[in-house]
């Protein structure tokens, strides 16, 4: 396994769609190895193969619930239910936040690295992260749905909040 360079906004690999997976062979399982120990070391919820600078329709996301990575090959939602407004971030946006709403709820379809097709599903931000990286794969990013990234005071102010409010709930 090896770390793979992270690209960030404004290079030409974020912004093309990505072509589907068609072999699933050792290259595939290279790239999936080396996508995860370069999330671990980025310390991401989720990680594309075009933030990599490889246009296939890969990505990995972190499950909430087992805090392992969920490895998408040829990924498509196929079941949304609710409404989550948060923060979001992207590895290839580095140290920008913004607001975002996107589905509470998520139902993917997708591949494993042998080509075996499976149904996940997530809420929280396991869901947040499920639409955020599948974005990546048609070339879009998340900056595309905020009004502005969030001032130093803005972030520590909204991160106080959250975790009032969490606080509370206990």
């Amino acid at each position: 396994m090896a770390l793979r360079k992270i690209v960030e906004i404004g290079e030409d690999c974020l912004t093309k769609v990505c072509r589907p997976v068609t072999q699933f062979n050792r290259r595939l399982h290279v790239l999936l190895d080396d996508m995860a120990e370069t999330l671990a070391e980025a310390n991401g919820a989720g990680l594309a193969a075009p933030q990599v600078g490889v246009l296939r329709r890969v990505c990995l996301v972190m499950d909430e619930e087992t805090e392992e990575y969920i490895e998408l090959i040829n990924p498509e939602i196929i079941a949304v239910k609710g409404e989550q407004t948060g923060l979001e971030g992207c590895l290839s946006v580095p140290n920008k936040w913004g607001i975002v709403t996107r589905p509470a709820w998520v139902k993917v379809r997708a591949q494993d690295r042998d080509g075996n097709w499976f149904e996940a599903e997530g809420e929280g931000l396991t869901a947040r992260c499920f639409c955020h990286e599948i974005e990546h794969l048609d070339g879009h990013l998340y900056v595309e749905h905020i009004d502005h990234f969030l001032s130093e005071e803005e972030l520590r102010d909204y991160l106080e909040r959250e975790e009032a409010e969490a606080a509370g709930e206990e």
